[in-house]
């Protein structure tokens, strides 16, 4: 059999690493041509050698600056999600199987790829991103109280207006070391209160002067923070080809058991981004809280007739869904929503 060469390369795929990554690449025939493991910092260098092909890697924090640097260089990029390259792995699971799954995943036709990001779009996540981190710090103070002992009823401000309270009242109870630890926390959530407010302010700004936000602040129920968001997270959403694509990327769709003709559904899945998951549900409940304003949307009728046949939990993934997919479509066909907005609804 000739030697096959790497002029003849026709799908590379990288598992990405802290500092190092592991490369195969195969043939048109298929057959394995590359094996090779390089340092983070030897990526154009390995890369300017190499015909120019496809190029697959699992979707990771890595991914966006790794597809963008290839792409520049004349590459095709697929960003695939881990799940689905698990089922092309052989063996057991190492960095080379990883990568040679990458590569056989890539050329999958039909295959959904992430949408690759541009600065922009990370500027605007990474200030999302920024938000969230309250919740984790607050849920960790609870969760050092709950092993000394100590619970507070559920809220931020039950929590804050007794922090100090408890310290004093219970100091026999916590030891020297873990009350500084829980001091040092508290902290941290007044600097990430004071932080989150600036944020907040610069994401409502955005949302009013980029076009994709602007038009999805239209739907009612939706504000600043779920349209920046979204268009953090998808763009306009051209990776999805109707707006239940999106709902089932978002985690909004029913598991589904089909066999024998059969078709049993489940719970939702809950894939994918699970805080954009959570925006779209605080939206849905905002508007299940205010039943006298269901007959100024335009989707009311809709909605008192659902609230009749099912529960309210139900009820509330069912608005989420509904949401989740009108918002998809005013943004991927760049138009407002028609129908007028009420000007006194809270959007999230």
């Amino acid at each position: 059999m000739a030697k096959t060469t790497f002029d003849e390369l026709m799908s590379i795929g990288i598992d990405i690493g802290k500092d190092i990554f592991h490369i195969v690449a195969f043939d048109p025939e298929g057959h394995l041509v590359m094996r090779k493991q390089i340092k983070r910092l030897a990526l154009v260098a390995t890369f300017d050698k190499l015909p120019r092909s496809v190029v697959g890697m699992e979707a990771c924090l890595s991914a966006r600056f790794v597809s963008r640097t290839l792409r520049k260089m004349g590459f095709e990029l697929r960003i695939i999600p881990a799940i689905y390259v698990k089922p092309f792995i052989k063996g057991q699971k190492n960095d080379y199987n990883d990568a040679e799954a990458i590569a056989e995943a890539a050329l999958r036709p039909n295959l959904q790829t992430v949408p690759e990001k541009n600065q922009e779009h990370l500027d605007l996540q990474a200030l999302n991103r920024v938000r969230s981190r309250r919740t984790a710090t607050i849920n960790q103070i609870r969760a050092f109280l709950i092993e000394q002992g100590i619970t507070v009823r559920k809220g931020l401000r039950a929590l804050k207006n007794s922090f100090e309270k408890i310290l004093e009242e219970r100091k026999d109870e916590v030891s020297p070391r873990m009350r500084e630890i829980l001091i040092g926390l508290y902290g941290a959530w007044l600097w990430l209160d004071d932080r989150i407010d600036t944020v907040s302010k610069e994401i409502e700004q955005i949302s009013r002067t980029e076009e994709n936000c602007v038009n999805v602040i239209t739907i009612s129920g939706i504000g600043p923070m779920i349209s920046t968001a979204m268009v953090a997270a998808i763009g306009t959403g051209e990776a999805f080809g109707r707006g239940r694509d999106f709902a089932a990327w978002v985690g909004l769709i029913p598991r589904q058991y089909s066999r024998g003709g059969r078709t049993v559904l489940g719970r939702i899945t809950k894939r994918g981004s699970w805080y954009l998951r959570m925006l779209f549900v605080q939206a849905a409940k905002v508007i299940l809280m205010r039943t006298n304003r269901w007959p100024d949307f335009s989707f009311g009728a809709w909605l008192t007739k659902a609230a009749e046949l099912m529960n309210r939990n139900k009820l509330a993934v069912a608005l989420t869904n509904k949401l989740a997919r009108m918002a998809w479509s005013i943004l991927r066909h760049k138009t407002a929503f028609d129908a007028p907005r009420d000007e006194a609804a809270i959007g999230v």
